[in-house]
């Protein structure tokens, strides 16, 4: 198969490309892993109590490129060109009704109001804790003038919550350009759906962005389960990554999570195969959506560093509101 496919559907609904194992998650998976069926094999990792992943946040340049964590897989990129955020969720829980949903463990920690300016927001795919509603309309009434970036399948639900405009949608390799950016879906390995009855009738991805002004790649992988051709081809198109946002959390059972969500050893796996210069950890401590505490994957994190012999600078763990530079 073409290693730089585009996306296609089977059925009416999207398919991975070189899944190695079937990768949509169904209701009876769900079931299972609740009723502990695929909590079995999982090895047992003891955090130790004085574990505190080291900081490398280092002095912060104003005017220089940098990046703030909001929390989850929201994230905020100023360039000296344009400001740029990532599956933004502002909401206390993610879920189709808030109250009964997974609630957030820590606020939001840049206010939505003070960001001065939004240009460009990528949505990878349409899950409550990437896709949110309330924060999306929210975003478009302060900053109407954003250019959304999504999958395909997508443009309907804007439009259906009345957000018409500089809405773009990519398959897998498109590419959007204009004169600060260019930004290139590419493909994850995951899965799509907000009700029982629309699963995978919306792609997903990753992105990654270029800021034309200083010639500088960063790539944000969206939710995604390891597959060894994939990556390898984003490497093949892009050669290295400057900054790369990278999930480290979400992962346990591995029976049932490692079709959608790597754990810490495939996220640095990943680093690795997209020669990222730096990487950033995220989809952790926000919200409880799997079975390992909320304080593990740091920890396995840096054992797979070290295993790794990759220096702990290179990948980095940030508090949510630090900014640092890249």
């Amino acid at each position: 198969m073409d290693k730089k496919a585009y996306s296609f559907k089977k059925n009416g609904r999207f398919i991975n490309i070189n899944a190695k194992k079937r990768v949509r998650r169904t209701v009876l998976d769900f079931i299972f892993w609740k009723m502990g069926i695929y909590n079995k094999h999982d090895k047992k990792i003891i955090l130790p109590k004085d574990f505190e992943y080291p900081s490398f946040k280092g002095e912060f340049t104003q005017d220089e490129p940098s990046v703030a964590w909001i929390g989850h897989c929201s994230f905020f990129i100023k360039t000296k060109k344009f400001n740029l955020l990532t599956d933004p969720i502002w909401n206390s829980a993610c879920s189709p009704v808030s109250f009964i949903g997974p609630k957030r463990k820590h606020k939001p920690a840049l206010d939505m109001h003070m960001l001065k300016k939004v240009d460009y927001v990528l949505i990878s795919h349409d899950h409550y804790d990437h896709l949110d509603k309330k924060t999306v309309v929210s975003l478009n009434k302060i900053y109407p003038s954003i250019t959304w970036i999504v999958p395909i399948g997508m443009k309907k639900w804007f439009f259906k919550n009345k957000i018409t405009k500089n809405v773009y949608e990519l398959d897998w390799w498109d590419l959007y350009l204009d004169d600060n950016i260019e930004v290139h879906a590419v493909p994850a390995q995951h899965y799509s759906g907000r009700g029982l009855f629309d699963g995978n009738k919306r792609l997903w991805c990753g992105y990654v962005i270029k800021s034309l002004l200083e010639k500088k790649n960063v790539y944000f992988t969206g939710d995604t389960g390891y597959n060894d051709i994939l990556f390898k081809s984003i490497a093949d198109t892009f050669k290295y990554m400057d900054l790369s946002l990278i999930p480290i959390g979400t992962y346990s059972p591995r029976k049932f999570m490692s079709p959608v969500h790597i754990d810490p050893y495939h996220a640095v796996k990943i680093h690795k195969d997209v020669k990222s210069k730096l990487s950033i950890g995220m989809h952790w401590k926000t919200f409880q959506l799997s079975n390992e505490s909320l304080d593990l994957p740091p920890y396995e994190l840096f054992l797979n560093l070290q295993k790794e012999n990759i220096d702990l600078s290179e990948f980095v763990l940030l508090q949510p509101g630090d900014f640092i530079n890249w």
